[in-house]
């Protein structure tokens, strides 16, 4: 399975903020469901991710005016990605290897289209793998077969 035909699901998890932005605009975004944001320069291109984590780091650290910062100082620039037409399989292998919690998808053009989670795709390979059980199962059984 494609990623393409998961980006429905990943589209549920993107959250994007301009590079620009403060640090206590990231941490309010990040307070709420989301666990990653994908940090986009003005052309709207990814330029790197800001995780609960480097929020909680930086704001453990700074004093006055560096509290609001902006997040460019703080994220993440080297980010493995994704792309629509990588191999789901193939991307929970790296999750795996990696132990990433989210991988970013992104475009051709470095655009944002959705977030990978972990959970979420274990989920749909898992359901996969339960589907092709049954099939099998049916087929030993000669059940639907005749």
């Amino acid at each position: 399975m494609s990623i393409e035909n998961f980006l429905p699901v990943a589209r549920r998890r993107l959250c994007c903020i301009e590079e620009n932005a403060a640090l206590l605009q990231a941490a309010r975004l990040l307070e709420r469901e989301h666990e990653m944001l994908l940090v986009c320069d003005r052309e709207g291109r990814m330029a790197g991710v800001l995780t609960r984590s480097d929020v909680v780091r930086q704001i453990g650290v700074c004093t006055g005016a560096s509290c609001t910062a902006p997040i460019s100082h703080v994220l993440t620039r080297e980010v493995i990605t994704a792309s629509p037409e990588d191999d789901l399989k193939k991307a929970w292998t790296v999750m795996q290897d990696r132990r990433l919690k989210n991988i970013p998808v992104i475009d051709c053009d470095r655009r944002p289209l959705g977030v990978l989670n972990a959970r979420d795709v274990l989920e749909r390979l898992w359901g996969g793998i339960q589907h092709e059980e049954e099939l099998l199962f049916n087929y030993v059984m000669n059940i639907g077969y005749r």
